[in-house]
């Protein structure tokens, strides 16, 4: 697979299969992280990787106490609401998600690959966001999915002591990602509304001047 290819159907994936993924694999996919650009070329990321079944059942059971605080949270709460009186479809989106994520709490031991991201003074996440959408891309390319989580962020302060990470020095973590294997049916581009209903031209309210339907990134592009 090609990077068009790649990032026509790069989705986030929260069903993985338990197998392990090679440590060349994991080499490409990090390799392709720290190629993405960083202000003033600091590099001041790190990601930390976490395959030991001890470690992942220590995360697995905070993993647990933080996604029930995600859902006990009054924002939380509240964009849950919103989007329920939204319209049915919008309820069944979110529906959908918290089976995910459930699916994925339930089977997070079973995960073959966690990567922590960490960061120095990344306000805003500038430097550190495009070295993690390179890492999904490339794992796509490798036939690899993932998804991205900040519920431990919830009790980060207990996860990087578990990892031991230097946090005096300024270490903060960003997030977590999972990668795994897909379960099931996976390569599908995930649905987006098209370019002209959520891009204008010059003025807010102006519109973006052509419609596109129709995604252009296709398979085929640049192939």
């Amino acid at each position: 697979m090609d990077v068009h290819e790649a990032l026509y159907t790069t989705r986030m994936m929260r069903r993985m299969r338990p197998d392990p993924i090679p440590l060349e694999t994991q080499c490409r996919i990090l390799d392709a992280a720290i190629r993405a650009p960083s202000g003033g070329n600091a590099q001041r990321w790190h990601f930390l990787v976490v395959e030991d079944p001890k470690t992942k059942a220590r995360l697995h059971e905070i993993y647990r106490r933080c996604r029930r605080l995600e859902y006990e949270d009054s924002e939380s709460a509240a964009l849950g609401k919103a989007l329920h009186e939204a319209g049915e479809d919008q309820a069944e989106t979110m529906r959908k998600i918290k089976a995910s994520g459930d699916y994925f709490t339930d089977h997070f031991e079973e995960i073959p690959l966690l990567i922590f991201v960490f960061a120095i003074d990344d306000l805003g996440g500038a430097n550190i966001y495009p070295a993690i959408w390179n890492a999904f891309l490339a794992a796509r390319a490798e036939g690899v999915g993932g998804v991205m989580t900040f519920v431990l962020r919830y009790a980060e302060d207990e996860v990087t002591e578990l990892l031991g990470v230097p946090v005096e020095q300024g270490w903060r973590m960003t997030t977590m990602l999972a990668f795994g294997y897909p379960l099931g049916r996976w390569g599908v581009a995930a649905n987006r509304r098209p370019v002209h209903e959520v891009a204008s031209r010059e003025h807010w309210e102006q519109p973006f001047g052509v419609e596109i339907p129709d995604p252009l990134w296709s398979p085929q592009a640049g192939a």
